[in-house]
């Protein structure tokens, strides 16, 4: 671009983003959406003493992988930019090029769906298609996302409902408008795709990927003067879409989505989108979040608290996402399109968020938490399990944590039943579990030489976890009347005891004769082999359901206090690098889920002032972070580590999320006030200078103990915490 084109073009581009910022209306008051930043966590961690190690030449570690686009809490729909396939969530906050706007999004390598990107001029298939961009012209809220694309000259806006996207372009010129619908790609292989004219301003088609299918409907305001597809259905082809001359008018394009068919998708446009303007989708958007996010109010904290956790709470209610059309239709895991009354939701991320963003689902959104175990029993029915995702049978803590919090619209004796199935039936959701049953925990396969990625068993973490989820499935057999599994699941629940040695006071691999695995490292690393992404210092402090047992394995009180104090002040060895193991104190790694539970455990030795230094030395050093302040310690996992903000901000954490009660901590804020869907109020004051845990009051009468009952929710309390330097 010579000079004075270059003057020009930065000429539109400033009129155009001034064009292109719509205030919000009056209607539309901002509250608590103005704290949100969606753009944390798109940002690289880089800095080898945040990080724990040097990482290698041109590897991104995997830290954050949120998205800044727009979505509306568990919708079908994710409209964000992609700056690279493949990475995550497509963003990169580092990248200077923009090659799609796609509309499905989680931050783990897949989904990025239905690829779009506005264009003008000339049009070559085999070149890279993308534009520049820049920071100072991109700005986004919940709801809403707006960038200028450089190259050529293109004003963006864009909003979204829960299955449809709403494009708004504003070109510099009314000639040679295009639009690039660049099916071959997402952040999954291609299969197939396909794309057609079907009126003078509607166009429909697919993109198949493994897993399924995505359909769509789009209808844009202008007339289409040309379709010109390049290749269709190959990985190398395209389709440009021309828009009649005029006289710089802006574009918009509406589309709706389904996983059912391109009907459906139509339906589902016509039904959220059909009549209403750019100005009122974004409105309601931002309605709706502001009402999510008004369940908690917080009060006093430093400007950038009160971001962190309002953009904590934003980003942990993104996933599970909703896969049932305006019709009730869905696909079931079949493939066979089914309609039973309820919206049907994505699988959870079980492994990643059981532990607290499940927890949070189930008090701020009881009537998504009871469609998406409708959908996980509807699984169930098909295969004779319950799923879970990843690792673990984290079902059945997320079903019993929930029906323990009063969600019970659901058919809880079927799910049981399948649950069961889950704990006791090889070939279903427990690998190795009659293993497991008959020796009381999983082995560990002799390898000469183990190094970090080793596939195994993961024998030690699978035990733990089977343990847990023991005890969780407990909690139901018990509520339902089932006293014999109720006996036997509470027995098997101690079998994390079996993988305790008590030489090394460590979780450590079993052999199958039952002697421990030699050449023994608790600080390397595995993804699969003893341990499922983490070492021995990480997994060997859950029993969040036994911690007077675990406390006892250790030798009492004291031993497990210097073994805790030991796990924070041992350094990492910065030549163990693992991608996803990052952010450390000690030997705790905060930026992935094992041990996140750890800097609690000092509560069970009546030590919470310990645990305080730790949980605020997390809050305060390794979330909004980096040169931009847009970084976290480790990957967010479809909410997991947002949530962990949130609770731990608010002061109370769900310590063992199968169970109704909460750890109270000292909050960050100085009152935080959660509201209920049926208008009770939970409000906890932080009294006092300090930040050491001196003594709990409800309703003005001390309380003994750190944890409080979920019955306080449901009725409605004023929790006093008071403190002390």
């Amino acid at each position: 671009m010579n000079q004075f084109k270059y003057i020009i073009a930065f000429f539109l581009v400033t009129v155009l983003w001034a064009a292109c910022s719509v205030p919000n209306s009056k209607e539309n008051p901002i509250k608590y959406t103005q704290y949100v930043n969606t753009f944390i966590g798109t940002a690289p961690l880089t800095d080898p003493e945040q990080i724990g190690y040097t990482p290698r030449k041109n590897w991104r570690v995997w830290a954050g992988l949120t998205y800044p686009g727009t979505s509306l809490p568990n919708a079908m729909v994710q409209l964000s930019p992609i700056t690279e396939f493949g990475s995550g969530a497509g963003y990169e906050y580092e990248d200077t090029l923009i090659h799609a706007f796609t509309h499905t999004n989680k931050g783990h390598w897949n989904l990025c769906n239905v690829p779009v990107l506005p264009l003008s001029g000339n049009f070559d298939p085999d070149e890279v298609h993308g534009s520049r961009f820049s920071h100072s012209t991109e700005s986004a809220a919940p709801g809403f996302y707006e960038v200028v694309l450089e190259d050529d000259v293109i004003a963006v806006k864009l909003t979204s409902t829960l299955r449809c996207g709403f494009h708004h372009y504003q070109y510099a010129s009314g000639k040679d408008r295009k639009i690039l619908f660049d099916l071959a790609k997402a952040n999954q292989r291609v299969l197939d795709w396909t794309i057609e004219r079907v009126g003078p301003k509607e166009l429909q088609g697919f993109q198949e990927v493994p897993g399924g299918t995505i359909f769509f409907y789009a209808l844009l305001d202008k007339h289409i003067t040309e379709i010109d597809v390049h290749a269709e259905g190959t990985v190398d082809g395209s389709a440009v879409i021309s828009i009649e001359d005029g006289v710089n008018d802006p574009v918009s394009m509406k589309i709706g989505l389904s996983f059912v068919s391109v009907e459906n998708a139509r339906k589902n446009l016509e039904h959220e989108l059909l009549n209403k303007t750019f100005e009122e989708v974004r409105g309601d958007a931002t309605s709706r979040w502001e009402e999510l996010l008004s369940r908690i109010q917080v009060h006093g904290g430093t400007r950038k608290q009160r971001e962190l956790f309002y953009s904590s709470l934003y980003r942990a209610f993104l996933w599970p996402a909703l896969r049932s059309d305006v019709n009730g239709e869905y696909r079931d895991i079949k493939g066979v399109v089914q309609n039973k009354g309820f919206r049907y939701y994505t699988k959870p991320s079980l492994w990643d968020t059981f532990r607290n963003k499940l927890v949070l689902l189930s008090l701020l959104s009881p009537d998504v938490t009871a469609d998406v175990i409708r959908s996980l029993h509807d699984r169930g029915l098909n295969t004779g399990f319950i799923p879970t995702f990843f690792h673990g049978d984290h079902a059945a803590a997320f079903i019993a944590g929930a029906y323990q919090r009063g969600i019970r619209d659901f058919d809880v004796r079927s799910t049981y039943e399948l649950l069961l199935n889950n704990a006791t039936k090889e070939g279903g959701t427990r690998p190795h579990i009659l293993e497991y049953i008959e020796k009381g925990y999983i082995s560990t396969p002799t390898v000469d030489s183990a190094h970090m990625e080793t596939r195994a068993k993961a024998g030690v973490s699978k035990t733990l976890e089977y343990a847990y989820d023991d005890h969780a499935l407990s909690l139901l057999a018990k509520a339902l009347g089932d006293s014999t599994n109720y006996q036997r699941l509470t027995e098997r629940s101690k079998n994390y005891r079996n993988v305790f040695d008590p030489v090394t006071g460590f979780m450590r691999g079993r052999l199958e004769d039952g002697s421990w695995v030699d050449n023994f490292n608790p600080q390397y690393p595995y993804y699969e082999y003893m341990y499922r992404e983490a070492n021995a210092w990480h997994v060997s402090f859950f029993a969040p359901h036994d911690m007077k047992g675990l406390i006892n394995l250790y030798g009492g009180p004291g031993r497990f206090e210097t073994k805790l104090d030991s796990l924070f002040s041992l350094p990492w060895n910065p030549e163990y690098m693992a991608r996803n193991v990052s952010g450390f104190i000690g030997q705790y790694c905060h930026g992935n889920q094992p041990g996140h539970e750890a800097p609690f455990s000092w509560y069970f030795i009546g030590k919470p002032e310990r645990s305080q230094q730790i949980i605020d030395q997390i809050l305060n050093d390794m979330y909004g972070i980096g040169d931009t302040g847009l970084a976290l310690c480790g990957m967010d996992d479809a909410g997991e580590m947002s949530a962990w903000y949130v609770f731990s901000a608010a002061g109370l954490y769900p310590f063992s999320s199968a169970d109704d009660e909460y750890l109270v901590t000292v909050p960050l804020f100085d009152k935080v006030i959660w509201e209920s869907s049926e208008g009770k109020k939970l409000s906890i004051v932080h009294s006092g200078e300090g930040r050491s845990l001196r003594e709990i009051r409800i309703n003005g009468e001390k309380h003994t103990g750190y944890f409080i009952r979920h019955e306080w929710f449901t009725l409605g309390a004023n929790i006093e915490i008071l403190t002390e330097k």
